[in-house]
């Protein structure tokens, strides 16, 4: 009797464990992040660009701005944005589906960063990098600091 019990109990914890597993949900995209990317955030799904009106998707790569009467999708800039500077201009990371829905509020709120260049960009950031260590010297084998204990 208490091995049906202790194999149904395991059952169960099999059972809620997969559970579990299926309902966590991790979005870390800091390797897709471009080296311009502005530093502190383990995922972005987009940028705002005050500096020149435009929106970037970091998962696509493709740029989102105004042209005519619409949105356009883009894998590059248009020439008329052609002196900015990605790595010295100011982003602002935006977590929703389609921020150009709240155009004016995110034009509002970050317009006063279009000329701030002392962001820190993922590029720039050390630690990132292993420092290099020297190779220790081999111990020989009648080496007197290998027997301190």
């Amino acid at each position: 009797m208490k091995n049906i019990l202790y194999i149904a109990l395991l059952a169960g914890g099999m059972l809620f464990i997969n559970e579990s597993k299926a309902q966590v949900n991790v979005s870390i995209n800091i390797g897709t992040q471009p080296l311009w990317g502005p530093v502190g955030y383990e995922y972005a799904r987009f940028y705002y660009l005050p500096e020149i009106d435009v929106y970037y998707n970091v998962a696509t790569r493709k740029y989102v701005y105004w042209q005519g009467k619409k949105w356009v999708t883009k894998s590059k800039l248009p020439a008329r944005y052609r002196h900015v500077n990605l790595f010295r201009t100011y982003k602002v990371v935006i977590n929703d589906a389609d921020p150009w829905r709240y155009h004016v509020r995110h034009r509002d709120a970050y317009a006063r960063y279009a000329h701030v260049r002392n962001q820190v960009v993922i590029r720039d950031v050390h630690h990132h990098h292993k420092p290099h260590k020297p190779t220790p010297k081999p111990k020989h084998k009648h080496d007197r600091r290998d027997r301190r204990r």
